[in-house]
């Protein structure tokens, strides 16, 4: 029987440091911006929250420059769909990969796989001109049909099926009735369910903080994404951080938000998974 590792004193006080260190630029961006803007250069740094958040927030939204409102809900349009289609469409296709028998499935693979050697920087010159002709530019398609389906998703949920999919499990649904799609759906889904939330997770968070492919096909100031805002508040509001400050906060709440639901999901799947097992 293996022995577990017992944890001492000193790895403790490691972890411990690690997560101080981790956690407080975070904590000390909110209490920036529950100040004024001279908060940032007193010395030593104040470590309590002040009591001109609300006061920040109203400025932010009253903002015509960054138009921070509409910024959030094209980034949760965007991020929300990208990741529900990312998630949909690389376990379906890393199932097939995975279980099913087709021709041209190895070559099929290795192209996609052939594409997450392409540097992104590469494909914004065509993808944009693709957008112009389509005339999809300073419009929300033009940031969200590129990024519907992604090569790590794919190969991320090929790999990960090929292990927890049991073969023996589909042909037994198989000779119950089940066609393709229900067998996706009521046992492959399941079975993906861990890996599904951990790509969900780093898709979201992917879409959310995407600043470059934005900038070149959204140049409608009053239709931005949350990070064009913040780069309008950067740009102009500069000695104004309270402001600068409110708005990244307000802007890391729904990474800290699907982080911890997507947090559950994943413990809930490895717990599940080592029960079964």
């Amino acid at each position: 029987m293996t022995r577990l590792w017992s944890a001492g004193r000193l790895t403790y006080l490691a972890l411990g440091v690690t997560a101080l260190m981790s956690i407080f630029p975070i904590y000390w961006m909110f209490v920036v911006a529950s100040r004024t803007s001279d908060a940032k250069g007193q010395v030593p740094p104040p470590l309590t929250p002040g009591g001109n958040l609300g006061a920040n927030i109203a400025r932010l939204f009253a903002n015509t420059d960054a138009y921070f409102l509409t910024g959030l809900i094209n980034s949760a349009i965007v991020a929300g769909t990208v990741t529900v289609s990312v998630v949909f469409f690389s376990t379906l296709a890393g199932f097939a990969f995975a279980k099913l028998r087709f021709r041209g499935r190895n070559a099929l693979l290795l192209v996609i796989v052939a594409t997450m050697m392409v540097p992104t920087q590469l494909g914004v010159i065509p993808l944009y001109l693709l957008m112009t002709r389509l005339n999809w530019n300073d419009r929300l398609p033009a940031v969200i049909v590129p990024a519907l389906v992604t090569g790590f998703g794919v190969f991320m949920m090929r790999q990960y099926a090929g292990q927890a999919v049991s073969t023996e499990l589909i042909e037994a649904a198989r000779m119950d009735g089940c066609n393709t799609a229900r067998i996706y759906w009521n046992v492959v889904l399941p079975a993906l369910r861990p890996a599904a939330a951990v790509l969900g997770l780093l898709t979201f968070m992917t879409t959310w903080n995407d600043f470059l492919w934005p900038y070149a096909v959204l140049n409608d100031p009053e239709n931005p994404t949350v990070q064009l805002s913040l780069r309008a508040l950067s740009d102009g509001y500069y000695q104004d951080m309270s402001q600068v400050f409110t708005g990244t906060a307000i802007a890391t709440l729904p990474l800290l938000l699907v982080f911890v639901v997507f947090g559950r999901q994943i413990i809930g799947g490895i717990m599940e998974g080592a029960v079964k097992a």
